[in-house]
């Protein structure tokens, strides 16, 4: 079933709100939510086709592999490099492009900038490397690690008299081949220089090859990762019917790309219930904003389609089959887990009473808006504040990334595809994409809260404005 819960299912105390001690002054009403029938599911058939075009179930065997039981950050980094590595195999395959009319320099500054936020991601999960455990880290600089690599695979740096650094070259990964052929090299150079520049508040670093002047222990790249695995998974089934478009390539790797990245954030939505569970709010709050950048991440990947050639494109889709069955179903929601983050993300606000340690109101009351505009008052447990922010920082990511891919559907396949006529300007109950992101605040006592606690600030104001024109008199 494609049911987001778009039925918004807010809690009693979240109902219209006012102020008691302002209810001369100012009163607020929280927009009922949008109530719309069940969306119609994505058919079981649609699920498999997407799937299986994508390789996913042999794909989700590598995300959730576990090899290091005692080291936490496993379940998150594996997939986000195995993100990464399918990106550089997508920068042969749009470099080898044959055709002439490729407009390669955006591509080019496209990629480049869709691996150096995915570096960047990588490497906010490596500094909350909490216990290494077991993880696959080899300190190149003691001679034990040295010997333990061999020289093919590793680069000495000599810095001075007393010191020599080692660099890590991975043996599986695409990126040092990259770098050795002219039409990537630079690429190649830039992602290189750009895990440098990330990852210097990480303990390691990713042993790509990259200059490692820090002399850092490098990760394991090629036994996390898995490289080798990965290039088994290069081709799609669709190869097979020998469609001889150039597209189906780019537009395999780059829901590959999309899709690993939508697993990491169903780890990371685990983690932050568990940790908002512990009370452990800090961290939780890192993970919210982890989170946040993902969603803004998955809007930059489904960005690529914009650079794929039209005819071949729209060609592509009528030979893969791609076409929306009814008036509710965006292409979007055949993919299960951008389903699932979706839904998990929305639900992220029925912890909102939990963490500011109030009851629901079985009346109604503003008990959890009340409970609000003390702590931002106070700011004593700056934690909790940093915490709710990333929590409304999530929702507006998720909106913002249907948003777009509403206007994308319209870009790339036409409006009629995309049902983007009336309803792309007026909320429809057909229109399953609108429903998400006209939806009101899930947020709506945080709402109130900072709606109240910025009236009072304007009221104060202008009470110390009449008192100041009343001594200007005397």
């Amino acid at each position: 079933m494609v049911d987001l819960e778009c039925k918004a299912k807010i809690i009693t105390s979240n109902s219209p709100i006012k102020s008691p001690k302002l209810s001369t002054k100012l009163k607020i009403g929280v927009p009922p939510a949008i109530l719309v029938d069940d969306l119609s599911p994505v058919s079981e058939s649609a699920y498999l086709a997407y799937e299986n075009y994508l390789r996913l179930p042999e794909l989700n065997q590598l995300w959730s592999c576990r090899e290091f039981p005692s080291w936490k950050n496993e379940s998150l980094l594996r997939p986000a490099l195995q993100a990464l590595e399918i990106t550089f195999r997508f920068v042969s395959t749009v470099l080898s492009d044959p055709r002439s009319y490729a407009n390669q320099r955006e591509w080019r500054r496209r990629i480049e900038s869709l691996a150096t936020a995915q570096i960047e991601l990588v490497a906010l999960i490596c500094e909350d490397d909490e216990t290494r455990g077991n993880a696959p880290i080899v300190d190149l600089n003691s001679s034990e690690g040295v010997l333990a690599r061999g020289d093919s695979l590793a680069e000495v740096w000599k810095l001075s008299k007393e010191t020599t650094v080692v660099s890590r070259t991975s043996e599986a990964s695409l990126l040092p081949r990259l770098a050795t052929w002219q039409k990537s090299e630079e690429v190649a150079q830039k992602i290189l220089y750009s895990i440098e520049c990330e990852m210097r508040r990480c303990p390691y670093t990713l042993g790509l090859g990259e200059p490692n002047l820090a002399g850092k222990p490098s990760l394991d790249y090629d036994l996390l990762c898995k490289p080798s695995d990965l290039q088994a998974l290069k081709k799609s089934p669709s190869d097979l019917m020998n469609l001889e478009n150039h597209e189906n390539q780019t537009l395999y790797s780059t829901h590959q790309i999309l899709e690993s990245w939508i697993y990491v954030s169903q780890q990371l939505l685990k983690r932050i219930v568990g940790r908002i569970d512990s009370k452990d709010f800090d961290k939780a709050s890192t993970d919210c904003w982890l989170l946040e950048r993902t969603w803004k991440l998955l809007s930059e990947i489904e960005d690529l389609h914009l650079l794929m050639d039209p005819d071949d494109f729209l060609r592509l889709k009528n030979q893969l089959l791609i076409k929306s069955s009814s008036e509710s179903e965006a292409f979007c929601f055949r993919s299960r887990g951008l389903t699932e983050i979706t839904k998990l993300s929305k639900d992220l606000r029925h912890n909102v009473p939990f963490i500011l340690c109030v009851e629901v109101d079985p009346k109604g009351g503003p008990r959890i808006q009340e409970a609000a505009m003390r702590l931002y008052r106070k700011r004593i447990e700056s934690e909790k504040i940093h915490l709710l922010q990333a929590l409304q920082a999530i929702e507006s990511a998720l909106k913002r990334f249907y948003y777009a891919y509403k206007q994308l559907i319209v870009n790339v396949m036409g409006s009629l595809e995309a049902k983007g006529n009336q309803a792309f300007v007026t909320f429809d109950s057909s229109d399953s994409l609108a429903q998400i992101f006209l939806e009101p605040t899930y947020f709506p006592s945080l709402d109130a809260a900072k709606t109240f606690l910025g009236h009072e600030w304007s009221h104060e104001r202008g009470q110390d404005s009449s008192e100041r024109r009343m001594q200007g008199h005397k």
